[in-house]
């Protein structure tokens, strides 16, 4: 049931008062907006009057929201940002629409990005919109159509059309190992390891596929590959990394492995997005061509 049109208020009114909760003088709000300061006054002050409340603490020349306000304002920021996004994507493709994807930085940028020239080829009435994010996250709270995520396709109340499965290697750089010799998996652990934020357990999962116990293995911790690969790359550690990051690196004799090949590691790439989102035209299309893509025996949406 819609809200009833008083509890509605301008759209102009709303980015005043988020605007001034952000900027915190009318003077730069006004400046943002371009508009005159007594047009920011009369805005903010209808607001208030729409509501019956008092929203704006008003010392002489200065203007303060109100705790309650604040809180208002933290929660329309992200109903205007939404609005924003809808509008841009009605006024760029109108016609076919477009795709709002959250990608994971380092896969997304060395295995979609490549091949998107030939989806763009195929369905240029199609506008792809691609912004991070390094963790699941709920489809309720974040304005996207899809996403490229990690792990076992597990996602509640969403689908997913595995691509990948992530096969990992360990690696460091050539003076790292110096006299040490590596001959079973278990001589890593006098080494120091590093770890990736969003592969909490990847290492324990290493040492066990070789029978090795290790659990709670120490070590320095990165939030993303490209920081991980660059501290292994100058020599701080050996690093647990997708053999697709590392091999021009190994190639080129900039890393070294430090035990072993690539083994595959308990997760894979997969391309989930929400139930209801499932007959979004351009979401057919653009999962239809991925599953083109998908470097997996089974890429059938699950």
């Amino acid at each position: 049931m819609p809200a009833p049109r008083r509890y509605l208020p301008s759209v102009a009114s709303l980015r005043a008062l988020e605007a001034l909760d952000r900027l915190g003088s009318a003077t730069a709000v006004a400046d943002e907006l371009s508009q005159t300061q007594s047009a920011v006054s009369r805005q903010l002050q209808a607001l208030e009057t729409q509501l019956g409340t008092t929203l704006i603490v008003r010392d002489r020349k200065m203007m303060k929201l109100t705790p309650a306000a604040s809180e208002y304002a933290a929660t329309i920021r992200d109903a205007l940002e939404m609005i924003a996004k809808a509008s841009l994507k009605v006024q760029v493709n109108p016609e076919s629409g477009s795709l709002n994807l959250a990608i994971l930085p380092t896969f997304g940028m060395r295995w979609l990005v490549p091949r998107l020239a030939d989806f763009a080829k195929r369905h240029p009435e199609i506008t792809i919109n691609m912004s991070t994010r390094l963790k699941p996250f709920s489809f309720a709270e974040e304005p996207f159509d899809a996403a490229l995520h990690f792990g076992n396709g597990d996602w509640s109340g969403c689908e997913s059309l595995r691509l990948k499965p992530e096969n990992v290697v360990p690696v460091c750089a050539p003076d790292l190992l110096g006299q040490t010799v590596v001959a079973h998996p278990r001589d890593l652990l006098t080494l120091p390891l590093l770890h990736i934020e969003t592969r909490p357990s990847a290492w324990a999962q290493w040492f066990e596929s070789y029978g090795v116990e290790a659990t709670g293995v120490a070590g320095t911790l990165y939030d993303q590959f490209s920081t991980i690969t660059q501290a292994a790359l100058h020599g701080l550690g050996v690093a647990l990394l997708p053999d697709y990051l590392v091999e021009q690196d190994l190639a080129s004799g900039r890393l070294v492995h430090a035990y072993g090949g690539a083994t595959r590691s308990l997760g894979s790439y997969f391309l989930v997005w929400p139930v209801e989102k499932s007959q979004d035209r351009a979401l057919q299309t653009f999962r239809d061509w991925l599953a083109t893509q998908a470097e997996d025996e089974d890429a059938l949406p699950r």
